[in-house]
């Protein structure tokens, strides 16, 4: 048995970097007889469209396969969902994993980051800094379908900064003030560490090369789906991609000076 992981680096002239690492919905063959996991509570609690969000002109990583086969945005103990507190209560797997399976996850767990770490290093070498937005959504509605979202304690866009040095404050702030109007003069709800602060893959990279350069985790609210079904608002996703697109210009402006 070897299992896949189903992923994709695309590599332009850029220092910066969009990452969709929950995008994905792919659990690989050999595994389906160990899931327990409806097909439709999985889509609930992965983050589908973030691949289109993250089609920006910067370098891409996209994950095609689900975080429920393996969550890179966990620490690599807890990247598989053993248990039911791993995962929103959700039981995953029928039974007991063998111990076989989960060492080809590890590996793969290793063998990714050893690959991510190579890129972010490559773009180092290359311009002498980088910036990676590390793109999410989140689920405002867990009460139901009919809920109404709680707006104060969720944003329609959360940055996750926490892990960042604090050199990194003025672009933040800059960042932060462009996505929250957007070109038809629409204002948005942007705030700072209110929902989630950033999660592995952020603490990791600014461990790493905090001080050349820096992770935005941005989650956006589900707003552009339903979230219960999965049907997606194509309008409102193409809104949000626009409000990404117009902090390219923020990024060079910041970075004109450097190497």
């Amino acid at each position: 048995m070897s299992l896949s992981y189903l992923y994709q680096f695309e590599n332009y002239r850029s220092p910066f970097w969009a990452f969709a690492i929950h995008d994905g919905h792919h659990i690989d063959a050999d595994l389906e007889s160990y899931l327990h996991i409806a097909p439709e509570d999985r889509l609930r609690e992965e983050d589908p469209y973030t691949a289109i969000l993250a089609e920006l002109p910067f370098n891409r990583f996209v994950c095609g396969t689900s975080r429920f086969q393996l969550d890179l945005n966990r620490s690599k103990d807890g990247a598989i969902y053993l248990t039911p507190e791993q995962s929103w209560g959700i039981q995953v797997w029928r039974s007991a994993l063998p111990q076989q399976i989960k060492d080809q996850l590890y590996e793969s767990y290793d063998m990714l980051y050893r690959k991510i770490t190579q890129q972010i290093q490559n773009t180092i070498d290359r311009y002498g800094y980088f910036v990676v937005y590390d793109i999410h959504s989140y689920n405002a509605l867990r009460d139901g379908p009919t809920a109404m979202i709680d707006k104060v304690n969720n944003p329609q866009i959360n940055i996750g900064t926490a892990n960042n040095h604090s050199k990194w404050r003025e672009l933040t702030s800059s960042l932060m003030d462009v996505l929250r109007t957007g070109k038809d003069g629409q204002v948005y709800d942007v705030r700072e560490n209110v929902k989630f602060k950033g999660g592995f893959l952020s603490s990791y990279l600014n461990e790493q090369f905090g001080d050349k350069g820096c992770v935005f985790s941005i989650e956006f609210r589900k707003d552009f789906m339903n979230e219960w079904t999965g049907e997606v608002y194509p309008q409102k996703l193409q809104e949000y991609k626009q409000l990404l697109m117009q902090t390219t210009d923020t990024l060079e402006s910041y970075f004109a000076y450097e190497r």
